[in-house]
């Protein structure tokens, strides 16, 4: 999993592809010109590295997302939990939840999942 993990820059990275894909090449070059200030050599090395760890592919010079970024995220999590809480679920949450009130919305939308994880949705 650790070649699934991005850092700060290739998370913003990363960002820019998802919300921009497909797209050519050479425009996600200009779109990191203008938000990350990187030259063109920097996004395609970056952007090699990404698709070498099959993260993302650049097919007859248009780049497209192998992973969701919802599917990304997701695998990062379980990951994060497995290593950090032996893998339980309930654990992770009691530690995220310590010493934070949660809102009565951010509540009814925990127990809407946890309601629809018991369904098998």
């Amino acid at each position: 999993m650790s070649e699934m993990r991005l850092g700060a820059v290739e998370s913003r990275f990363a960002d820019i592809v998802w919300l921009h894909e497909p797209l050519p090449s050479g425009e996600l070059a200009k779109i990191c010109l203008e938000e990350l200030s990187w030259k063109r050599t920097t996004t395609y090395t970056v952007l090699k590295k990404l698709c070498d760890r099959g993260i993302f592919q650049n097919v007859n010079g248009t780049v497209s997302a192998v992973i969701s970024r919802e599917k990304f995220y997701a695998m990062q999590s379980d990951e994060y939990v497995k290593e950090n809480f032996s893998g339980s679920l309930p654990a992770f949450i009691a530690a995220f939840t310590s010493g934070k009130k949660l809102s009565d919305s951010e509540i009814d939308e925990i127990q809407r999942m946890i309601d629809r994880a018991r369904e098998g949705k």
